[in-house]
């Protein structure tokens, strides 16, 4: 019996060691990798570079500072430079990184700055015109600023004579020695900034990137990398670190009415940013305030569509491109609104007031878009793409469809337009537009009906003024099976609410 037990008893000790050595090994890495995590992050934090850390390079990537090839380790996005995780602290040490602000020559020109090896795919060289980075090795040099590219060999056939000229994109960078300047300005007046200004050249448009990185396809993080390696790294800003009115004081740096601002996001960073502008206007800043363009990167993108920048990026075209199309843009003028809430009795209550550059409404969408709205403030890693939110759009437009929380909305509501009460038919929901497009791309006003109708425009002064069924009329119109209910156009609306 006893000869019996004992081997049980080690089969059943060495099935408790084959499940427990795994699980206390896992642990223990996982340990040491958040440790390395931490300590990196701590790292990146006081560094001068940008570093990113990568555990797979989408390249062949060679060390800047051992030369050998690696797939893990960081990569500056501001200068470019890569380093393996053993030579990381050295490559931070001796490999200087883009100057935000720094001297030019006294004779005023601005010399290039070189970083070897790592030269962007089918770049060719400035001297021979032969392609640059064909070898499996460290090889080549590129200027951080210009983005020239040089074989070794052709180095020394550079003349003495080749400054840098920043490149394609000098009219939209904001040169290190124009920052060098102003900081050694005594009188900070806009006069100041434009003799400054004479020194980057005639056509000189700075332009500031401010990108939400939470916003749609979440994009965000990989363009504020590509923008800073071809811009100056103090003209892009992260929104999820910096408010869009600490960013936009830049522009008070800068000669009046020169800056442009990219904001990368949604409508609603887009509007986060203009409410910030409105502020620069409050504090007696509006000769600095700057001309906004978009690259759409949230769900509905309407703003950007009706103003001609595309329905949503997911990164189609190079971030060179997106700066020629900025270079290309004319400026187009906007009507902005104020939307007073007030609540009928409470007279000592001050009315709420809100901006709006898109649409309000009341109903069925409204509701779907508060929901919306409160979900991704609750769990915001959720929400990490444009198909996941449309369908969270999807799912809460099905639910309102079955339970249809907005009925009966006009025995409830009154509507006046220019002063004049409008007659309601049986609606579930009022929707009044700023812009042409609705709903993700839908043209609400002109629909797909044959009936003349006035057009809509961003410029007119007026608002166009629609009612709905319900949620299924709502998706029956972005789907362009039905039309909405024409209500009108005016310059001022109202609407009681009886609850």
């Amino acid at each position: 019996g006893k000869g019996r037990v004992r081997p049980e008893w080690t089969l059943l000790f060495w099935t408790s060691l084959a499940v427990v050595v795994p699980v206390i090994i896992t642990l223990w890495c996982s340990a040491q990798r958040s440790k390395r995590k931490t300590h990196m992050k701590d790292f990146f934090r006081k560094s001068k570079h940008g570093w990113h850390y990568t555990d797979l390079f989408n390249k062949p990537t060679y060390c800047c500072v051992c030369n050998q090839h690696i797939l893990q380790g960081a990569f500056c996005d501001c200068c470019g430079v890569c380093a393996d995780e053993q030579c990381l602290r050295r490559a931070d040490r001796s490999l200087q990184c883009k100057e935000i602000m720094a001297p030019c020559s006294p004779d005023g020109a601005m010399e290039h700055r070189w970083v070897r090896g790592n030269v962007p795919l089918a770049s060719y060289c400035a001297v021979c015109k032969q392609q640059c980075g064909t070898q499996p090795k460290l090889c080549d040099f590129r200027c951080v600023w210009c983005q020239t590219t040089v074989h070794d060999d052709c180095m020394d056939s550079l003349t003495d004579g080749d400054q840098c000229e920043l490149g394609e994109f000098h009219n939209l960078i904001i040169p290190p020695h124009y920052l060098y300047r102003v900081n050694k300005l005594r009188r900070r007046q806009p006069e100041e900034y434009s003799k400054l200004a004479s020194s980057c050249g005639s056509g000189w448009t700075p332009v500031l990137v401010l990108a939400n990185t939470r916003s749609g396809n979440n994009m965000g993080k990989v363009l504020l990398g590509e923008f800073r390696t071809v811009l100056n790294p103090v003209q892009v800003f992260d929104l999820s670190e910096l408010t869009p009115s600490k960013a936009l004081q830049l522009c008070t740096l800068l000669p009046p009415g020169s800056v442009r601002v990219l904001v990368c996001g949604g409508d609603g960073t887009v509007g986060w940013v203009l409410d910030a502008i409105d502020t620069m206007k409050l504090k007696g800043q509006d000769q600095f305030m700057p001309r906004v363009t978009i690259l759409p990167l949230g769900t509905g993108n309407d703003l950007s569509n009706t103003l001609g920048w595309g329905a949503g990026y997911a990164g189609e075209i190079p971030v060179e491109q997106v700066l020629r199309n900025i270079l290309d843009a004319e400026v187009v003028k906007m009507d902005r609104w104020k939307v007073q809430v007030a609540s009928k009795g409470l007279y000592f209550r001050k009315p709420k007031v809100l901006s709006m550059n898109n649409y309000f409404s009341v109903g069925p969408d409204a509701l779907m878009a508060l929901n919306f709205h409160a979900h991704r403030e609750k769990t915001p890693s959720f929400f990490s793409s444009r198909i996941i939110n449309k369908t969270v759009y999807f799912l809460y437009g099905t639910k309102d469809c079955l339970v249809q929380e907005c009925k009966d909305l006009d025995k409830r509501i009154e509507l006046e337009l220019d002063g004049e009460r409008v007659a309601l038919p049986s609606l579930e929901g009022i929707i009044v537009c700023n812009i042409g497009y609705w709903g993700g791309g839908c043209r609400l006003w002109e629909g797909m009906g044959d009936e003349p109708c006035p057009p809509t425009r961003l410029d007119d002064g007026l608002l166009e003024v629609v009612g709905v069924f319900g949620s299924f009329h709502c998706a029956q119109i972005q789907v362009k099976l039905a039309n909405p209910v024409r209500l009108g156009q005016a310059h001022t609306v109202r609407t009681l609410l009886k609850l």
